[in-house]
């Protein structure tokens, strides 16, 4: 397994949710984190940490987080792109806006930002992306757009893994179920109790930013409860 100590690792959506427990765990692993967040205010200073604001939604944002993670520490590691958004979009609503909003953030987010760090996760010779995506990315319920959007995410997975396997490159589409976080905090179908915890998923991050080479994951479907189709 790789050693955490010197590896820095950019997270997306550092500052609640899963992207704030996935920050803490790895962090108390002993990696460096360079935390993207909308609002730098929201996140805590820490050693081994540098707060970057990031607006996944916004062009030149990715970009811009990765020469400023690159200023402050001089080498990328990985990248775990964990921001999105997730409002109801059904095939028979009408409109467009949350829909475009959620294919700018879920999906244009991740790939330019992973753009902008290829180079330098190649020169790690051990570059990682992990993609949280969803189950939502597996099969559809009643948010198609969701859907959509987060099996464009998986797409983006092989894709890089595709493109940068002999660079030393691996990624993963990390497809959790429900998450007992803001995001499903209005969910009636299952009760947060009974939905995976935010920090046993964030340890899932950890495990896998440590896995060398030769073992490399390319999805990982999380679930709290059996769904016969899955």
């Amino acid at each position: 397994m790789l050693e955490p100590k010197g590896r820095v690792v950019m997270v997306s959506g550092a500052a609640r949710g899963l992207g704030l427990h996935i920050t803490k765990a790895l962090l108390t692993s002993g990696f460096t984190v360079s935390a993207g967040v909308r609002d730098p205010s929201k996140l805590a200073e820490a050693e081994r940490l540098a707060v970057t604001a990031y607006d996944a939604e916004a062009d030149g944002a990715g970009e811009a987080w990765v020469a400023a993670t690159m200023q402050h520490y001089d080498r990328i590691d990985a990248l775990v792109n964990c921001a999105g958004i997730n409002p109801r979009v059904r095939v028979l609503d009408q409109g467009e806006d949350d829909l475009d909003a959620m294919w700018r953030i879920n999906v244009k987010g991740p790939l330019r930002v992973t753009r902008a760090a290829l180079p330098h996760l190649t020169a790690s010779g051990s570059g990682r992306v992990i993609n949280v995506a969803s189950l939502a990315g597996k099969r559809v319920g009643s948010n198609v757009g969701y859907a959509m959007t987060k099996f464009a995410v998986v797409a983006l997975t092989h894709g890089i893994r595709q493109e940068c396997w002999d660079s030393g490159v691996r990624a993963t589409a990390l497809c959790p179920g429900y998450i007992a976080t803001d995001m499903t905090a209005k969910e009636t179908e299952v009760t947060a109790e009974q939905m995976s915890q935010p920090e046993d998923i964030a340890q899932t991050v950890d495990f896998l930013l440590r896995a060398p080479n030769t073992l490399s994951v390319a999805e990982l479907m999380v679930n709290c409860r059996k769904e016969a189709m899955l």
